[in-house]
């Protein structure tokens, strides 16, 4: 159900899903990526500080579980299969 709404909506903004345009921007504007990332960490850090030790160890569970999980190679501009 979920898949078939996900699917419809990419289908039509951006005609491929929206991890492949992510990736794909990541590998082309990489050093933008990372200083919005910097300061998007320092804007919570800065608003959430005494809960940012939780924040980080959340994020670091999911970077670690992301990089174990993702076992696929990048394909430049990859579709979606039929």
């Amino acid at each position: 159900m979920l898949g078939n709404i996900y699917r419809a909506l990419w289908s039509r903004i951006g005609g491929r899903p929206w991890t492949f345009i992510l990736r794909d921007t990541w590998h082309k504007l990489e050093g933008l990526w990372i200083i919005g990332m910097v300061a998007a960490g320092a804007l919570i850090g800065h608003w959430l500080w005494p809960q940012i030790f939780w924040l980080l160890g959340a994020f670091a569970t999911g970077y670690i579980a992301g990089h174990l999980l993702w076992g696929k190679k990048y394909i430049p501009n990859q579709q979606a299969k039929d």
